[in-house]
């Protein structure tokens, strides 16, 4: 914001009322007096969604637990750089059917591309944002639970984390139950020879990534971080 020329203020829940139990729609309608817009960074979807309903002015997502769609969209912009266009893409993704991976589904349902999900079971991505997606009729979302199948074809491979924001308790359960689905060089050999990889970050690396997965010539991964600052 300060690039474009505007200003920008940050405040953590201790910097507002919240703290004092203020209602979100309070805070919304006092808020929207002073600024032209609100970014918002929270566990709880509801909360953004609350704020938005209750504000005249824009809301945007920047992290719940359900979805990351601003993340997924400087994704988008990474691969428009990267392959030219987003014309005919396939993207894979590898991992945890976490919030980045719900964001992939609302894009590949609003865009029209393939979208293939490789997850561990009981690890899919939501049910009711799968079912959303499957209504639009628009794009194929597959979900292949063998990762060498899910990667073959790709010109995108994504993954993330196996433990997200606080699921710090579940981390030694993940690392087993995700054992196969590490983006690995093994992995890469099933995948096209020119296919990018992406990682939201932060990485813990010889878990989710490798170390030359990570820094090899395929990953696009540090473009992908610069890229949340221009979107």
């Amino acid at each position: 914001i300060y690039r474009l020329g505007g200003q920008a203020i940050f405040m953590t829940a201790q910097d507002t009322q919240i703290s004092r139990k203020e209602p979100l729609a309070d805070m919304a309608r006092v808020l929207e007096r002073y600024i032209d817009a609100i970014v918002v960074r929270t566990y709880g979807q509801e909360e953004v969604e609350e704020l938005a309903r209750f504000a005249s002015i824009p809301v945007i997502n920047a992290l719940t637990d359900h979805s990351h769609p601003c993340q997924v969209l400087a994704d988008l912009l990474t691969i428009q750089e990267k392959r030219g266009s987003l014309e005919n893409l396939t993207v894979a993704w590898v991992g945890d059917g976490n919030n980045v991976a719900n964001s992939w589904i609302f894009a590949a349902a609003r865009l029209g591309f393939t979208l293939t999900l490789a997850c561990p079971p009981g690890y899919e991505p939501d049910p009711q944002v799968l079912a959303w997606a499957e209504s639009q009729g628009n794009g194929r979302i597959l979900l292949i639970p063998d990762a060498a199948q899910a990667v073959a074809g790709a010109d995108v491979l994504y993954t993330d984390v196996w433990a997200s924001m606080g699921q710090e308790a579940e981390a030694e359960r993940r690392r087993k139950a995700f054992e196969n689905y590490q983006l690995n060089s093994e992995l890469m050999a099933a995948a096209p020879s020119n296919a990018i990889v992406l990682h939201c970050l932060p990485a813990h690396r010889g878990e989710e990534i490798t170390e030359e997965v990570l820094e090899g010539p395929q990953s696009a991964v540090f473009d992908q971080a610069e890229n949340r600052l221009h979107l």
